[in-house]
């Protein structure tokens, strides 16, 4: 485990928190109907918690190794217009992420669960991994979340990096509105 300083210190310096899916924002596992239609599930936590991440300044991308419809729906939903699906090289797939909009790779937290997140997790400044992630993912993760892929994990995420960024009283207070004289 490491120093709770060192982790705040790179969680500061996040602006860009990009996902894997399956296994992060999902539950790792692949459903399909009788017709070949694949159904995911996200949990309303994660997406909440990318939202208010969003307005808070930090920019959320994704990066699967799967196609699917579902993902880029998800993503629409979310308002994450950075997507890359369909790609076992998530490095090279970070790189053309990047392309047009230069970003360090030390301001990036990546959340990931298996080993073609690995050259990702091992390059830039935040690796992060789910607890139920491969044994290699997890010892290379800055941090391992409490909750498991698609079940809060990244919500975990992302309330953590605002309070390290001093952005998470702000994010919460729309939510926290003093009661109207009269209300109990």
């Amino acid at each position: 485990m490491i120093p709770e300083e060192k982790l705040n210190s790179a969680l500061r310096q996040v602006r860009w928190l990009v996902l894997d899916v399956d296994g992060v924002l999902t539950d790792g596992r692949l459903y399909f109907d009788n017709n070949g239609n694949e159904l995911k599930t996200f949990n309303t936590l994660d997406g909440h918690g990318i939202k208010m991440l969003q307005k808070s300044g930090v920019r959320v991308a994704i990066i699967t190794g799967r196609r699917s419809a579902v993902v880029e729906r998800r993503a629409h939903d979310l308002g994450i217009n950075k997507l890359i699906q369909g790609r076992e090289d998530k490095f090279s797939a970070l790189q053309e992420l990047f392309a047009d909009d230069p970003c360090r790779l030390e301001d990036i937290a990546y959340v990931g669960d298996d080993y073609p997140d690995l050259l990702v997790m091992t390059r830039i400044g935040c690796p992060i991994s789910v607890p139920d992630a491969a044994p290699p993912v997890r010892e290379r993760a800055l941090w391992i979340t409490e909750a498991r892929g698609g079940e809060g994990a990244v919500r975990e995420v992302c309330d953590r990096i605002m309070q390290a960024q001093g952005t998470f009283d702000a994010a919460l207070a729309p939510y926290l509105a003093p009661a109207a004289p009269g209300e109990h």
